[in-house]
């Protein structure tokens, strides 16, 4: 069976609220302007060198399809952090790493894209290879994770904590 934490997707307050924000722009103004944009080029006539209508039909599909993943998302998210105990990586938490093979340190988020706007550094899905490997480890562990090309690197937990913003 699948953690909990890495199927849920978690927002913080901020994320949630712009998201909303987001939704309702999406479905409301944005989607009025766009109808109106293809009525006017549908009275232009022909369809098919139609470029303005061509291009506002594109607008439309991807508007749309922001506001399903946008729907899903808000619909099926949790607002916060999942709660941890302390020194173990969760989701929502900004976490230190050192990578091994490189003596170098790493700060990032554990978390959604969508919490990228409100945290400076990278944001790190905990389904990403990374994200995973260090999803539920402990302070001071060592722990593998393979990269998209095959590769196999160590990461050594040094920190980890709330995501302050």
């Amino acid at each position: 069976m699948a953690d909990p934490q890495t199927t849920q997707t978690w927002l913080t307050q901020e994320a949630f609220d712009r998201l909303q924000e987001e939704l309702a722009e999406r479905s409301g103004p944005r989607r009025a302007q766009i109808v109106k944009r293809i009525e006017a080029a549908r009275e232009e006539g022909d369809l098919k060198e139609n470029g303005g209508y061509h291009a506002a039909k594109e607008e439309q599909g991807k508007n749309e399809a922001r506001v399903k993943v946008l729907t899903h998302l808000l619909e099926n998210a949790q607002i916060g952090a999942p709660e941890a105990a302390e020194g173990i990586v969760a989701q929502g938490q900004v976490v230190t790493v050192r990578l091994v093979e490189f003596d170098d340190e790493e700060t990032f988020l554990l978390g959604s894209r969508e919490e990228a706007a409100t945290f400076s550094g990278n944001v790190y899905s905990p389904t990403s290879p990374l994200g995973g490997a260090v999803l539920g480890a402990t302070v001071g562990d060592t722990v593998p994770y393979t990269t998209p090309a095959g590769k196999i690197f160590h990461v050594e937990i040094l920190t980890t904590g709330p995501n302050t913003g």
